[in-house]
């Protein structure tokens, strides 16, 4: 199981996520401000949006993150990278 901690304390399963895209696209598709606006209405969204550079969307959430796409990429294949090192140090001592 993965997680990636996606800033404001908040930490997530990678499986989980749907998509990221950067918050200033959020205002220039009304489509996009639509949805926003809805999950922000319904309470399914997680982190402020005044100081968001990211939004992460889940099955059942929409969060607000402060770190930026690449930010959040660097975090998942760092720890992509270290469970991978696990797994190579298991079968390691397993030969």
């Amino acid at each position: 199981k993965m997680f990636i901690h996606i800033g404001n304390g908040d930490v997530i399963r990678t499986r989980d996520i749907i998509t990221i895209i950067d918050y200033k696209l959020v205002s220039s598709s009304i489509i996009m401000e639509e949805m926003i606006d809805n999950i922000l209405a319904q309470g399914k969204s997680i982190g402020k949006t005044s100081h968001a550079k990211s939004v992460i969307i889940t099955d059942y959430h929409i969060y607000f993150s402060s770190l930026s796409i690449p930010t959040l990429q660097k975090r998942s294949s760092i720890r992509a990278m270290v469970e991978n090192i696990d797994e190579l140090q298991l079968n390691e001592d397993n030969d």
